[in-house]
């Protein structure tokens, strides 16, 4: 019988969910309803590299520890949903500097954009308080979707997809 995930695929996905948990966590900024970070930057490449399964698994349990220890436990479930999103659209197969990756990541900050105003209009009883973190949001999914790119053009350079073969 033939295990569903390798040893290495489960290793994947647990250094994915570490580094996103780590950018999440520690460079964290407070805004309305919850923290900017870095992790989203972490979620795009995790997407892209990993893949759909292994970036979106990554994503969403990283992100959802970052939001268990960070005394957020009420984000936990929303979170689950939205980081999943964010890892599966940034999952794209093409070149990385290619348009296709742009939409891919572009896709995945507005997932987390709409996503979190939402879940911020049902968690907190109205549009006006979902609403209030949006400019927030999307001053983060635009300094996420630039560090993915800072970020992964020297990962591109030091042959990074290569090891995950």
């Amino acid at each position: 019988m033939q295990a569903k995930y390798s040893v290495k695929d489960i290793c994947i996905v647990a250094l994915f969910s570490a580094i996103i948990f780590v950018m999440t966590v520690v460079p964290s900024i407070p805004i309305p309803l919850g923290y900017a970070h870095l992790g989203d930057a972490a979620i795009m490449l995790a997407g892209y590299y990993g893949g759909k399964k292994k970036g979106a698994i990554a994503s969403a349990l990283g992100s959802a520890m970052a939001d268990f220890i960070g005394g957020y436990p009420l984000w936990i479930v929303p979170t689950l949903i939205i980081k999943y999103c964010m890892g599966r659209s940034a999952a794209v197969d093409a070149p990385f500097w290619s348009l296709r990756t742009l939409m891919g990541f572009s896709l995945s900050a507005i997932c987390l954009v709409v996503g979190y105003t939402v879940a911020g209009a049902i968690l907190y009883g109205g549009l006006e308080a979902g609403l209030s973190s949006t400019p927030g949001l999307i001053a983060e999914g635009a300094v996420n979707l630039m560090a993915a790119y800072a970020v992964g053009a020297l990962l591109n350079k030091a042959g990074f997809a290569q090891l995950l073969k």
